[in-house]
């Protein structure tokens, strides 16, 4: 078997994913934690985060044609320099707002929430090719490995070191994180430009549509793959609605600052760290279908447990445990993919299976704080923050019933 790091355009894509990733997890602290200095209304805050995830939905089954189109490498390297501009943008309109909280915070939510909106476009597109180069540079025998590598850099990166530095750097100057950001995507850029990938013999061109109904009649003629599809959409709008209320849970229930803040995602982030080394052990030994039963109940246990006692020591373990369910159900699911479709269908069956899986992450994000913002005045600002976990639980609950009866792989 062939040795990844042998392996130099594995290396580069390792590497620009690992520095990425770093400036994607101080981000992911920093947009939240910037609108809760602006506002402490759920439905503002929840917009910003669904701003962020909308072009799933909008935009992905046509990135899917474009990825399988156009040099996927240089696809990469422009979306990453896309949104390190955007990001300077942030800065500049941090700069330009008087102090914060603001006396009318609509128009800043609305103008952050429209940078996220752009910056998550150039995601969709970054993020689509990535996960369609990585099976032309790396054996097939070793997919699960090279996932399990790259999903652990991501989430030690992302997710480990990226929010604490976040919560230290805003601590210290609002536009900081957003700076620290703007380099990560320049040297991304250029470790991407350095990978050299094999040739691809030019696919037949068809109108935009013709070539989307292809990936739309692959996928639907491939049962598994799309019943993994819709679990995926229900499992993202239950996460992000427990997620979105989190900053807010964290500042008003656990008492938290922005560094404080930052160590509880890094603990979540251990999860996945674990997860990633673990799982690919874990599904040699159950096979997939069983770890994917195994990981939505855990995920529904700890989203539960948070809305049940929303207290630092149950709060913490129940993070770590639901990111490690989540690094179980992608260690099985991403391979899979990878080995069943299609190199000529992969960007645009994945970016339809992404529009399914992450384009409900906008929904269950403005659910979360549009649920919140109506029960507050009956229930209590308290039992607000916590019932998006209680219904993320419950949801996840029922795609695990969905997968004992109907999942087969």
């Amino acid at each position: 078997m062939t040795d990844l790091w042998r392996l130099v355009n594995f290396r580069f894509l390792f590497s620009a994913s690992a520095i990425s990733n770093l400036g994607d997890g101080v981000s992911a602290l920093a947009f939240p934690w910037l609108a809760t200095l602006v506002t402490r209304d759920p439905l503002l805050i929840s917009l910003v985060a669904a701003a962020t995830r909308l072009p799933w939905l909008l935009f992905s089954i046509p990135a899917g044609v474009w990825t399988d189109r156009v040099d996927r490498r240089q696809l990469m390297v422009r979306a990453d320099l896309l949104r390190l501009l955007l990001t300077l943008g942030v800065i500049a309109m941090i700069a330009a707002a008087p102090a914060f909280p603001l006396a009318n915070p609509l128009p800043f939510i609305l103008g952050l929430a429209g940078f996220a909106f752009v910056l998550g476009s150039a995601e969709v597109l970054r993020d689509n090719a990535a996960q369609t180069v990585l099976p032309s540079i790396v054996p097939q025998d070793r997919l699960e490995q090279a996932n399990g590598q790259m999903w652990s850099i991501e989430q030690v990166m992302g997710s480990f070191v990226g929010p604490p530095l976040a919560g230290v750097l805003i601590a210290l100057a609002v536009p900081a994180p957003f700076a620290l950001d703007a380099v990560t995507f320049g040297l991304a850029a250029a470790l991407i430009f350095c990978v050299r990938l094999p040739a691809r013999e030019a696919p037949a061109r068809a109108p935009w549509l013709t070539e989307a109904r292809a990936g739309i009649r692959w996928m639907m003629a491939h049962r598994e793959i799309l019943q993994l599809a819709i679990m995926l959409g229900v499992m993202n709008a239950m996460s992000i609605m427990a997620l979105t209320m989190l900053p807010l849970l964290g500042q008003e229930l656990l008492g938290l600052n922005a560094v404080q803040y930052g160590l509880l995602v890094a603990f979540e982030a251990a999860g996945g760290v674990v997860g990633g080394l673990v799982c690919p052990w874990i599904v040699a030994k159950v096979g997939g279908r069983r770890a994917l039963l195994l990981a939505l109940p855990l995920m529904a246990f700890g989203f539960a447990l948070i809305g049940l006692l929303p207290v630092i020591w149950v709060v913490a373990p129940a993070l770590f445990i639901g990111l490690f369910a989540g690094l179980l159900w992608n260690v099985v699911t991403v391979p899979y993919r990878q080995r069943h479709i299609p190199d000529h269908l992969l960007g645009r069956v994945n970016a339809l299976y992404r529009f399914f899986g992450w384009g409900m992450l906008p929904v269950g994000a403005v659910l979360a704080g549009a649920l919140a913002s109506w029960v507050e005045p009956h229930l209590g600002r308290e039992m607000a923050l916590r019932l998006p976990y209680l219904v993320s639980g419950a949801g996840m609950a029922l795609v695990w019933v969905y997968g004992v009866t109907r999942l087969k792989l």
